[in-house]
Order: structure tokens, then sequence, then C-alpha cells
């Protein structure tokens, strides 16, 4: 059976599951990035946040909708793009997040959707009862804050005034008729009705998205206060029988994603990088002949592969944890075999290997081997050794890549630098609390803040009138519009700041170019010496190499000026 075909069906394997190595503890970008399924905001402010928060290469946009009462809010529009990407069979190949678990993000964002559906079948039923039977008297106040949120989008305090003056006035002026209408009986009876029902209507839903509202913020702030005290509840994912179709999809498309972020196949993007890697900040590369050890006629090399160097180089890396003196150092390293595909720098999607030599998105062993070993020149996928260590709790991930090529006489070692930063600061920002300043009572030139409601009368009215919509989510980004998702797309990548403004951070990621240059540069010497070659050039080149990586200086690798 051809890969394609399984990675399509793939679902969880019996027995045991093995967990990714290297991933224990990374939690801290994981629940910085599902905290923003549960957050708030209007959305010419908000998410334009978001957008501020994509990383260099990579950036967001927003579709503009046809009514701003339509318009999400960062929760709603992040939920929305998010699951659309990532769930579904039809779906285009995700980025891997390094140093997150993006099936946590999806749960969440999953979570915060279904807590926002609860909310709004009730006021669909508000809707109902106090809107469509009294259907003028809705279109009149709804015609009213439209109005008013028109005058207050635009600049300055002078138009947001006159808009809340017209509000007031026809209000009053609604009222006062109410009391004076030249009708009587049923009619007189409906058209007071068809005022005060809507009123009440805003009454009972401000209540019912106060307590949703606060719901989220106390699952916005739990998560980045960490200690795993907010758990994502989705018993939709959950199939009660065989029948139950749409939760069966559900579970396997969340499974499928776990599987794609394990995959040991990436993309290089030019100057963008390998992507979910970040970009290359060092290169050092180690290039000389293959000359015998033994003078004289007949005297030769033992025949070796490349792939005999990077098992060696393999074994070597996963000594670096168990250093010769009880000071710390390097945590235990993910030790991984890619498979790298090279992209154009503005592709906007990519395509992972396929047929008899995947399984579950990743390329077999001896697939492997013979790339090592063969596809060294010229077209087609190259492999690379990684060490890659997810430090700061998955804020920063520290990926160091090994290609061996053997041309001709020519054996070079190259070692290459990459480093993903932290999650954007504004994913780690908690909740606060609406305030206003206001002076107080006796003390007049003092002011004190006084709290505001969560959700103000404007919000309420939104909520109310996407409630009835959300049941068909297209109509809703039609009307309000929504937003679009980078590609490539990966979770971690996209919304990745510079881990080079952070002191620790740096020098972390500059720390741990010497050992691991250094253990790469062993094990090859240990591999020509068992073949009979000289390392009398080779060594004499690494110990200039070792000189100059005493002072790394972080650049532009992948950017060259030619």
């Amino acid at each position: 059976m051809g890969a394609a075909v399984a990675d399509d069906g793939f679902d969880f394997r019996p027995g045991a599951q093995i967990p990714l190595q290297g991933t224990g503890g990374q939690t801290a970008a994981t629940n910085a990035l599902a905290s923003a399924a549960y957050r708030d905001g209007a959305k010419d402010t908000a998410l334009s946040l978001i957008l501020g928060a994509d990383s260099e290469h990579h950036k967001s946009t927003v579709k503009p909708g046809k009514v701003s009462l339509f318009e999400p809010n960062l929760g709603e529009a992040f939920c929305r793009a998010v699951e659309a990407r990532t769930l579904g069979s039809a779906r285009k190949p995700l980025i891997q997040s390094f140093g997150a678990d993006p099936q946590t993000v999806v749960e969440h964002c999953l979570a915060a959707s279904r807590i926002r559906k609860e909310r709004d079948r009730k006021l669909r039923l508000i809707m109902l009862v106090c809107g469509v039977v009294f259907l003028p008297g809705l279109l009149l106040w709804l015609g009213l804050f439209q109005l008013r949120k028109t005058l207050s989008a635009k600049e300055g305090k002078r138009a947001s005034w006159t808009g809340t003056a017209i509000l007031v006035g026809i209000a009053l002026v609604v009222t006062v008729l109410m009391f004076r209408l030249p009708f009587t009986g049923f009619l007189g009876l409906y058209l007071r009705a068809m005022i005060i029902a809507p009123a009440l209507g805003w009454f009972l839903a401000r209540r019912i998205c106060g307590a949703t509202a606060a719901d989220m913020r106390s699952r916005w702030d739990g998560l980045l206060a960490g200690g795993g005290v907010v758990a994502a509840k989705i018993p939709e994912a959950v199939p009660g029988n065989p029948d139950e179709k749409a939760r069966e999809d559900l579970r396997r498309s969340l499974a499928k994603l776990t599987a794609e972020n394990r995959s040991n196949s990436v993309f290089y993007a030019g100057p963008k990088g390998v992507l979910g890697m970040g970009t290359r900040w060092g290169s050092w590369q180690m290039a000389e002949e293959l000359v015998p050890k033994a003078e004289g006629e007949g005297a030769e090399i033992h025949p070796f592969r490349s792939w005999d160097v990077i098992r060696a180089i393999d074994t070597q890396l996963r000594k670096l944890e168990r250093g010769p003196l009880h000071t710390g150092g390097f945590p235990t390293a993910s030790i991984q075999h890619w498979i790298v595909t090279p992209i154009g720098e503005g592709a906007t999607e990519v395509a992972r290997p396929s047929g008899e030599d995947v399984d579950t998105f990743l390329v077999k062993p001896h697939e492997i081997t013979r790339i090592c070993n063969e596809q060294q020149f010229s077209a087609g996928d190259r492999h690379y050794l990684g060490i890659q260590y997810p430090l700061w709790d998955g804020q920063l991930v520290i990926t160091m890549m090994v290609t061996v090529t053997v041309l001709y006489k020519t054996l070079r070692v190259d070692v290459t630098a990459h480093a993903l930063g932290p999650v954007n600061g504004l994913f780690t920002t908690k909740s606060k609390p609406p305030t206003v300043e206001v002076p107080k009572s006796i003390r007049f030139w003092e002011t004190v803040e006084r709290p505001l409601p969560l959700v103000d009368a404007a919000e309420v009215v939104r909520l109310a009138v996407r409630a009835p919509l959300t049941w068909y989510p297209p109509v809703l980004d039609f009307l309000g519009g929504k937003l679009v998702l980078p590609e490539p797309f990966g979770l971690r990548h996209v919304w990745a700041g510079s881990m080079w403004r952070h002191r620790f951070m740096a020098d972390d990621a500059l720390r741990t170019v010497a050992p691991v240059l250094r253990a790469v540069h062993n094990a090859a010497f240990k591999v020509l010496e068992e073949n009979g070659c000289d390392t009398e050039r080779f060594t004499n080149r690494s110990s200039i190499m070792s000189g100059i990586i005493q002072e790394p200086a972080p650049r532009k690798a992948d950017v060259y000026d030619a």
C-alpha cells in the first residue's frame, strides 16, 4: 500500500504510544498559543495586534467583511482560522511546531468554540423570542447601534460622542411616543412591545455574555499561569458508537495532526531557513582531501560511505548530555535524521514525500540511508542529521544540522545553526479587567479606577446578531470578515519573535555551537582513522575552526550578497 493512502487514513496504532523525545515540559509556548482561543477584544484592535505578532517572513492578513456588526473578535477569528486550516482530510500539509504541541492548541480552539456555541444557542432563543417575533423593533435598534458604531469608527472623540448622543436622543423620542401612540388594542400593544422586547432581550443576553466572558478569561489566565489547571473539553471528538461519523472524523484528524508534527520531512525555503526551525544564523564547513595514511605505492583508503560518518556522528552527539563534570550542562536532546526538501522562498504550500518509502509521514530508515549516500549533488532531497534543544519551556528551540558529502576525493562536513525564538509577547499577556478613571466625589482633583462590565452594550449586540448565523460559519466569514493565515502554515514559527533581543536566550544559542561542532569533528576523525585516512589536514582545519567559534557572531547565513 502506498504511503499517501496510509497518511490519509492515519489513526492510532495498537500498542503502547511512545512519547516524542525531548518534548517533556514544553508547555509555555503551547499554552501561550492556546490562550489566544479564549481571548476577546474588538477586531480593529486585537486582530491588528496579532498581525503585528507575525514573524519577519510570515504575515497574516484580514479579509474585510460587509457589515461591521458581524466582525469577529480575536478569539473567534483565531479559532475559526486554526480549525479550518488544521482539521479535515482535504487540508494542505502543515509545518511542524517544534517546541510546542499543535494538537493541544487545536483542542483548546475546539473547546473555546464549544463554549461559544453553548452561549450562542441561548442567544438564538432570545433572538427568536425577543427579536424575530418583534422584528421591526429589532431592526430599529440594530440600525441605531450600527449608526453609532459607524460614527464611532471615525477618528476623534467628537464623532464617538455624536453617535452616542444620536442614539440616546432617538431612544428618548421613541420612549415618549410609546405613551402617545394613536393606536389601541392589539396593534398598540404590539408597537409598544416592539420597542420593549428587544431591550429586554438585550438585558438577558448581557447576563449570558458576561458569564461566558468571565469563564473564557479564567481559562485564558489559567493557561498562562501554567500547571495544567485548564483542560480542553471536547466531547465531540470522542465517538460513542461507530455510527457517529463526525466525531470519528474529528478524532482521526487530531491523530493525523500529531503524526504530521512528528514527521522527519522538513522544507528549506531559502532566506526563510528551514520552515519551523527558524532562519540559519551560522554555518561552519570542514572540507579536505582524502589522503591514505600509509605512504608508498599501492596505499589506499578502505571504502566507506557518508552514512558511516553520519552514524558515528549520531553516536557521538548522544553522549553530549554525559559530561565529565557534574555542572549541569546539556539537557537531553532530540536527535533526528531529517530529509530536507528545497522550496521557493515565496512558496505558498508544501508537498510531503509519499510512496512506498514513507509511512505515517515518516521517511523509512532505508530511504534515509539511500538519500544520505547517493543524493549529495544536483536535484533531489538531501539528508541532514539534526540535534535539537527545546529550551525555556519550549520558548527557545536551538537546532544544529549536520550533513556529510563526498565529491571525488573531498570529504565535506557542514554544520549549520538554526534558532527559533519565543512566542510573540502578545500571546503571553494576561487579561486585564476593563476600568475607567473617575474623579472622587469630594476630593475631585484625585481619580480612582472604577471597574466596568466585561461585556459592554455594543459587544452584547454584536454577539446577539452573530448568534443566529454561527451554525454556518461561511456566512459569518462573508459578512464579518476573517483572519487569513500565512502559508506555508505552522502554529509555532508563524508567531515566533526574535530571540537575539533576549540576553540569556542568545547566550544559549551561541554556547551550543562549540561542543556540538567538536563532537561532530571528533566522530568524523574516528571514522577516517578507522578507514586508513590521513587526518592531519582535517585536524588542522578543525583547530582553525575551533578558534573561530570562540567568538561566534550571529548573521543571516542564508542571505548571500551575490
